[in-house]
């Protein structure tokens, strides 16, 4: 009672949440979150009373569910991926001092940085840096220097929020500030889907990304200097010497 969980989902599909975050739904008295992501459980979780609110009303979203949390009911928040990682955790941590008496908790969720990876190949074994470049709430020159000094430093870089309608051509200017650093020919890939149908990757080069279109529902992977393919994969060799 008086609980609110932040649920991480995973990538999307009913295998992809794990049995934790599956165990706090089911506990959960109402499941509170963005339209799209309630879809993603409605159908394994009927009885639950469900309550949403549009893209850029997360605020309004947080404390309507530590509201209710308030109230005495033990209420999810869902995300997709993880909820820590470009999730409502952060938020859910900052407005949680106007609610007294409600007990915070996050579950963790697969982040598509490690499902993508995984459904391409190997691209992180060594280390890496996720950069978003969606520029709602950050803007543009500091993505822009972000991915500069990723790239001098020659870390793989994972990308999300690659692309929307009013963002059409922030890839390929990302590519273009990478490019700066590495080779044309650094190994890429892209996985869209990621656990949901239509599931797709591809494994192309640096300079063939740069004008590639790619949606929402894609995530980049750049990889660094040492990234290869192999059978078909991407994999980043973690330096391990064999015969």
């Amino acid at each position: 009672m008086n609980k609110l969980y932040v649920v991480g989902l995973g990538p999307g599909g009913a295998d992809g949440i794990t049995i934790r975050a599956e165990n706090v739904l089911r506990e959960s008295d109402v499941i509170v979150g963005y339209t799209v992501y309630i879809d993603l459980v409605r159908a394994q979780f009927p009885d639950k009373e469900y309550l949403s609110t549009p893209m850029r009303k997360e605020v309004d979203r947080v404390r309507l569910a530590l509201s209710i949390a308030a109230e005495g009911k033990t209420v999810a928040m869902v995300c997709s991926g993880d909820a820590g990682v470009y999730g409502m955790s952060g938020l859910c941590e900052e407005l949680l001092s106007e609610y007294p008496g409600v007990e915070l908790i996050t579950v963790p969720g697969v982040s598509a940085v490690l499902s993508g990876a995984a459904i391409l190949g190997a691209p992180l074994m060594h280390d890496f840096a996720v950069i978003s470049l969606s520029d709602l709430l950050t803007p543009w020159e500091k993505i822009e220097k972000r991915l500069l000094m990723a790239a001098e430093a020659d870390f793989v870089i994972c990308l999300y929020n690659p692309s929307s309608r009013k963002r059409h051509d922030y890839l390929a200017r990302a590519c273009d500030l990478v490019l700066r650093h590495a080779s044309p020919e650094t190994v890429c890939g892209i996985a869209k889907n990621i656990g949901r149908e239509g599931e797709e990757t591809k494994v192309l080069t640096l300079k063939e990304l740069r004008d590639t279109e790619v949606d929402m529902f894609s995530t980049v992977f750049i990889g660094n200097s040492q990234t290869k393919v192999i059978n078909g994969k991407m994999v980043t060799p973690r330096g391990y010497l064999y015969e």
